[in-house]
């Protein structure tokens, strides 16, 4: 007979953390009830959240050099800041007669459409910016710096780049005491776990993913062999329009919601630890072996966008769209160069 070590899951319950909402602890009764009538007598049973550079606001307005190209980053589907067709210098300086003319990617922009607007005073400004809209941006610049001297020209380059906020979520691992790997028991277990894991955040407008779960036998000190359950779970932030109930005060910000449902899992399997620490029968054949609670910290870009604190200092945690050559195909952080070789890299370069 496999030894189910029970010793190891009492451990340390005096520590365990008071009990928290009446939610959480009704979950814990109902997940280990769920078991508990097969057991026998004979067995005892992410310092801060990474933000993108936002300049999306009217009064940000940014300023031209004649030494470089500047980099602007814009939120996608937001409005831009204001892009001036001047210098620091020039815009503290009177200018006569002022011309301005912009052109984009696509050549020439004209004063006004629907997307894009080019003010009386030669600011470029975005409605509504979208990935095709990204890059080299030029502003001819024609003025007189006095009455009497004569016409002088600026050529200002931007290079625009479109980003997002990166795909950010906790990814957190557990283990369980289990029945025999090959017992449908396991897997009704996890389907149980799943469900009470997905409620337990529903109101945050969160959802728990399982993303692995695997049986394996495990040699215990002094303690034989014994079954368990490893589970690899994600918890991760709905968009507003597709959450359960969508809302707009600053306190349901994704980042705030994330963090209120890692401390729901974190005491949920925190009371766990409790209840069976009360219990005066034996453990369950099915248990939560206390310490094993990880959560980690994930932060990864969409594809076609990438980070890169070199190339964009001003926008590190940024996820930028990927530049000409390059590419991310999946759930990366980096955008990679283009390779012939790789099917996937030359598809996604064409």
């Amino acid at each position: 007979m496999e030894a189910s070590g029970p010793g190891r899951a009492r451990r340390g319950w005096r520590r365990a953390r008071a009990a928290g909402s009446p939610l959480s602890r009704a979950a814990v009764v109902l997940l280990l009830s769920a078991f508990v009538a097969r057991a026998s007598s004979s067995v005892g049973y992410l310092i801060r959240l990474p933000r993108g550079f936002r300049l999306t606001q009217d009064t940000v307005k940014i300023v031209g050099s004649s030494n470089f190209p500047v980099k602007v980053y814009v939120m996608l589907h937001q409005k831009s800041p204001h892009v001036l067709c001047v210098t620091q210098r020039l815009r503290n300086s009177e200018l006569i007669d002022p011309s301005f003319q912009w052109h984009g990617p696509k050549g020439k922009i004209i004063s006004e459409n629907s997307t894009t607007q080019v003010t009386s005073t030669g600011s470029l400004i975005f409605q509504n910016f979208e990935e095709g809209m990204s890059g080299v941006y030029t502003c001819f610049l024609e003025y007189k710096p006095t009455v009497e001297e004569i016409v002088k020209n600026l050529q200002l380059k931007y290079v625009i780049y479109a980003y997002r906020e990166p795909h950010y979520y906790y990814q957190f691992t557990a283990r369980y005491h289990a029945a025999p790997c090959n017992s449908i028991y396991n897997i009704s277990f996890e389907k149980k776990l799943l469900q009470i894991l997905s409620k337990l955040v529903l109101d945050l407008s969160c959802e728990v993913s399982l993303l692995k779960s695997e049986c394996h036998h495990v040699k215990m000190q002094r303690a034989g062999l014994q079954n368990e359950l490893f589970f690899t779970f994600s918890v991760s932030s709905l968009d507003t329009e597709k959450g359960p109930k969508p809302c707009a005060d600053h306190n349901c910000e994704s980042s705030k919601r994330l963090s209120k449902a890692k401390n729901l899992i974190e005491r949920f399997f925190n009371q766990q630890v409790e209840v069976l620490g009360r219990r005066a029968e034996p453990l369950p054949e099915i248990y939560y072996i206390e310490g094993t609670l990880q959560m980690v910290w994930i932060n990864r870009c969409f594809p076609g966008y990438g980070m890169n604190t070199l190339k964009h200092p001003k926008c590190p945690e940024c996820c930028v769209i990927c530049s000409p050559g390059s590419y991310n195909p999946r759930d990366g952080t980096h955008c990679l160069q283009c390779n012939s070789s790789l099917v996937y890299g030359a598809k996604a370069c064409l």
